[in-house]
């Protein structure tokens, strides 16, 4: 026996015996593999079914790359068209409809149109409602009218309305009449120009009647016609009609305004 042969022989007596080595499998079994399978199922079934409501939402809300919906928005601003409903406050510069088309602002209650300062604070209220228009400062227009067969008022409850114009105000009812009634006093006043009346009839009601001693004596006649007269303050006065003015003798009645 050569040396190379007994040192090879030597080393297969000292190998260690695999005979009883046991393997062990690697991976997951049992119900822990359904129950990954599971959920992965589960996973792949929400993602297609957000997907699909994802696509439902772009196509019901009209989503497109300029806005949604009636919704567009541009280099100048927004642009709605159609009907819109905003249930919070709207905070814009400008308001324009389409052309030639009208801009309708409709509510359950109340419409109310606020103006207010750089400071915030309030210089400017319209509110419409179902009496009509309510202006809570000055408003400036040049022109004012109802609708079609309806009556056309302005009216100021607790304060005074006036009216100017630096040329002049036209106040006009084509087809009814006119109509102006204070609590205390109405003063129709002209800086420049005249006050003209243009009527058929002019009637003044409940002007007080002066009396002279000259009328006092036939007071049993019935008094007819009577003169009209004024005050140096402007009040207007009746005085019963004479030969000549009986403003004069019935002036007595200027003392008391």
């Amino acid at each position: 026996m050569t040396r190379e042969q007994y040192i090879l022989a030597t080393q297969q007596n000292n190998l260690p015996r695999t005979e009883n080595v046991q393997l062990y499998p690697v991976g997951i079994y049992g119900w822990r593999k359904r129950c990954l399978y599971f959920f992965v199922l589960l996973l792949l079934v929400t993602m297609i079914v957000n997907l699909a409501m994802t696509i439902w939402i772009l196509k019901v809300m009209n989503f497109t790359v300029d806005g949604m919906g009636n919704l567009r928005v541009n280099k100048k601003g927004i642009r709605l068209e159609g009907i819109s409903e905003f249930l919070l406050p709207l905070y814009v510069k400008e308001i324009h409809s389409r052309k030639d088309s009208p801009l309708v602002l409709q509510s359950d209650r109340n419409v109310t149109v606020n103006a207010r300062n750089h400071m915030g604070q309030l210089t400017g209220q319209l509110t419409v409602g179902t009496e009509g228009a309510v202006f809570g400062h000055s408003v400036e227009t040049p022109h004012i009218r109802a609708e079609p067969s309806q009556d056309l008022r302005l009216e100021s409850p607790t304060r005074s309305l006036i009216m100017e114009a630096p040329r002049g105000v036209q106040v006009r009812a084509a087809a009814g009449d006119f109509k102006a009634t204070c609590r205390k006093e109405l003063h129709l006043q002209s800086t420049e120009g005249e006050i003209f009346l243009n009527a058929d009839t002019i009637r003044l009601g409940n002007l007080p009647t002066g009396s002279s001693s000259s009328t006092a004596s036939s007071s049993n006649s019935r008094q007819t016609v009577y003169e009209l007269c004024v005050c140096p303050n402007g009040k207007l006065y009746l005085s019963p009609a004479g030969v000549g003015s009986t403003c004069q003798s019935s002036s007595s009645i200027c003392l008391w305004s």
